[in-house]
């Protein structure tokens, strides 16, 4: 089920108050995860905090777990803000087979810093939610105020469900509408019920086994191999379910006139689409915990629709009752929903790209789950929804090899892409999947076109295709990942399919070039790139390096041969702030090799945070990483007070920080790290105030409607003494609006 939602190289795919625990929110969870996993990932995830736009106020909560065949470990995090859930915050952490980070996919393109405190009220959210929906409402729930991250930037939003019936009648309808807590505008909705427009004998697929259960009587639709999934007549209603029945285990005739015809298609689909995806990509069926999909036959009168709710598949009966969209790809693509929304925390984003994408990943299973089944009667192919002729005309729905011929899908991407429905900004990766597997050109399938000035793309086949594309999915992608993000640019479909190939098939080989080569054939560029001569990359962990002025602190650099030979490389740091010595041992290695780095810094070293640029030269060609060197008071002078203090209207609050003992003289360049969250900060005067009770005034009613401060300010504190209590004051200084102190550091 998905929440909210906004309408809004190889590349590396990427401090905090963290708290991790084990929870998952999947209506299915997979098996419990390896405790040793989990503490790896734990520990990776506070390491590189940074990497996943990590602030003080986020915990995180472990949604999914898993190791692959090579031992590498894949964990997934939901994301919490101060006590509220973030849509589009969710990352992935990914660990190398001996438990170090891999690295980490994440949608929010910086730290949250936004407040919490919401303008609108629930009630009125509550009503403007009934007012976007169409239909006949049963009922609503209440609002959930949340943060809507979804297109990358945040938003405090409320999330209202509205349920009912669809202007049919007979769609069930989940509605979720996002609200603007500010000005109560709805940002946007999306609906809970996917569906698509408009031996045993099956209407579409011929004969075909099945499996089915003993009775005492005789035999019921329901498939004991694959956790039970059964089948049931909803006999032209909505609610009323009956399991099928048989005495002699023969259903159906392949007519439409049998009700048990549309039956085998439903269970066939059903199977067929569980047994693709454990036997393909070893996932445990839709929801990866081995249960049974639920399948409902013969919906509702001249029901021009099939959907997933999030449990079970649905089928109405076509116009007339004469055409049950039973067909196998739709069966598969509405349960690869069901896939992509158990492995992606809420799913990929119902609108826009990457609502796109969510579309997209159904139709290419879909599609695979057809060409894996290799009926005569329906055989594998590019075209969706080809059976079921919903538009009464004998096309397809879709066209993968070239999705404009439906008139409204886009086969190339542009900058309307992210403004069209999800069913056409699908086109983009359907045409993408299709070059990647087929090529460019004619094919067996259909002609596919190439956008712009693209060079032809020789397609690797399906099994290479389906396989990157699902380890994307399954690796890397997270609720906002887009064609093109100009915020965030590591969070795209290129990017993340770049990896996945790079994982299973080796960086620069002729899948990871054929990945490539389908991107840009329609029109989504990137600056990844393959080397043609001798290369290597370069990498330092860790990469952030506190260090008190006068000592020495060091990191690893490493080197890999990304192409050709071996060359000697050079190393140079550059960017070291003034007295600060970088050494290097060896200060030359051979690509492949790592050095050690020592940065020793002066004892006059102003406290603060200072990037050094360490960078490797060969003679073919130079690369660089940045490490940050964090410089802190001597031990016992600096401090954090990270307990919440309440700044009610019109009032003077304070939090302190005790440094009895500190010996040491404060600089003129002292630090104090400030985050308070506030809906109107010109309403405050903010003060440190010295252990002798000098004040010294950080911010004094400026910032106008500005929410929230969170600013490092420095301050000249030369002369004071460090030893005692160091006090940050905060005055309300208005009425209205109101917040909290969340954190504050000093460091002298």
């Amino acid at each position: 089920m998905r929440s909210a939602l906004a309408l809004a190289g190889i590349t590396l795919l990427a401090g905090s108050g963290l708290a991790v625990t084990a929870t998952s929110v999947s209506a299915a969870p997979p098996p419990a995860p390896s405790a040793s996993l989990l503490a790896d990932a734990g520990s990776a995830l506070k390491e590189h905090a940074a990497a996943v736009k990590g602030a003080p106020q986020d915990r995180y909560a472990v949604y999914s777990s898993k190791k692959d065949a090579k031992g590498n470990g894949v964990v997934r995090y939901t994301r919490t803000h101060q006590g509220l859930r973030v849509y589009g915050g969710d990352l992935v952490i990914r660990l190398e087979p001996d438990g170090d980070y891999a690295g980490s996919s994440v949608g929010l393109a910086a730290p949250l810093t936004l407040s919490t405190t919401p303008k609108v009220r629930a009630a009125k959210a509550r009503t403007a939610a009934k007012g976007a929906f169409s239909g006949k409402i049963t009922s609503v729930g209440e609002p959930e105020l949340f943060i809507d991250a979804g297109a990358g930037t945040p938003a405090l939003a409320w999330e209202t469900v509205v349920h009912g019936w669809a202007k049919d009648g007979q769609t069930p309808s989940r509605l979720h509408v996002i609200t603007d807590a500010t000005s109560n505008k709805v940002r946007g909705s999306f609906d809970e019920i996917e569906t698509v427009e408009g031996t045993g004998n099956s209407i579409y697929s011929g004969a075909v086994s099945v499996d089915t259960t003993q009775t005492a009587t005789g035999f019921t639709l329901v498939d004991p191999d694959r956790g039970n999934g059964r089948t049931c007549d909803l006999n032209n209603g909505t609610s009323t379910c009956t399991t099928f029945s048989d005495a002699d285990n023969v259903w159906g005739t392949g007519a439409n006139s049998d009700r048990a015809s549309a039956a085998v298609d439903a269970h066939f689909g059903a199977a067929t689409t569980f047994d693709y995806f454990k036997n393909v990509h070893n996932r445990n069926g839709i929801f990866g915990n081995g249960a049974g999909v639920p399948s409902r036959v013969h919906y509702g009168n001249s029901y021009v629709n099939a959907f997933w709710d999030g449990a079970q598949m649905t089928y109405g009966d076509g116009d007339r009752n004469n055409k049950p969209l039973v067909a196998l790809d739709v069966a598969g693509h509405e349960m690869s929903h069901g896939v992509t929304e158990n492995v992606v925390p809420g799913g990929l984003t119902y609108s826009g790209e990457s609502g796109g994408l969510n579309e997209a990943t159904s139709d290419i299973f879909g599609s695979m789950v057809e060409f894996y089944a290799n009926t005569t009667n329906d055989p594998g192919d590019y075209d969706i929804g080809e059976k079921i002729d919903i538009r009464g005309t004998g096309a397809p729905l879709r066209f993968m090899y070239n999705p404009s011929l439906d008139g409204s899908s886009h086969s190339c991407w542009s900058t309307s892409t992210n403004s069209v429905d999800v069913h056409y900004s699908s086109g983009v990766a359907n045409h993408f999947f299709f070059n990647l597997a087929e090529g460019t050109g004619a094919t067996a399938y259909g002609t596919s076109p190439i956008c712009g000035s693209a060079e032809p793309v020789v397609g690797i086949g399906r099994e290479k295709a389906e396989n990157i594309w699902f380890r994307a999915l399954d690796t890397y992608f997270v609720s906002n990942t887009r064609y093109v993000n100009t915020s965030t640019p590591s969070n795209t479909a290129r990017a993340y399919t770049l990896s996945a190939a790079a994982d299973l098939y080796g960086l620069c080989g002729t899948e990871y070039k054929t990945v490539q080569a389908a991107w840009t054939a329609v029109n989504v560029a990137g600056s990844d790139y393959c080397p043609t001569g001798d290369d290597f990359s370069i990498a330092a962990s860790p990469t952030t390096l506190p260090v008190v002025p006068g000592d020495t602190v060091t990191t690893n650099l490493t080197t890999t041969v990304t192409n050709g030979t071996a060359e000697t490389i050079v190393l140079t740091a550059t960017g070291a702030p003034a007295g600060t010595t970088v050494t290097f041992t060896p200060p030359s290695i051979t690509a492949g090799e790592s050095a050690t780095v020592s940065i020793a810094t002066p004892e006059t070293l102003s406290t603060g945070t200072y990037p050094i640029t360490l960078t490797g030269t060969s003679p073919s060609v130079a690369h660089s990483t940045t490490v940050t060197l964090g410089v802190h008071s001597a031990e016992g002078c600096w401090g954090t007070n990270d307990t919440d203090v309440a700044i009610p209207d019109n009032t003077t609050v304070t939090s302190r920080i005790d440094l009895t003992g500190c010996t040491a003289t404060p600089s003129a360049t002292s630090a104090v790290e400030v985050h308070i969250v506030h809906t109107y900060i010109g309403d405050l005067v903010v003060s440190l105030v010295a252990p002798d009770g000098t004040a010294y005034t950080l911010q004094s009613r400026s910032g106008g409607s500005t929410d929230n401060i969170d600013r490092t300010y420095t301050v000249n504190l030369a002369g004071e003494s460090a030893d005692g209590i160091w006090t940050l004051r905060v005055q309300d200084a208005a009425s209205i609006d109101t917040g909290f102190i969340n954190s504050w550091t000093l460091n002298l």
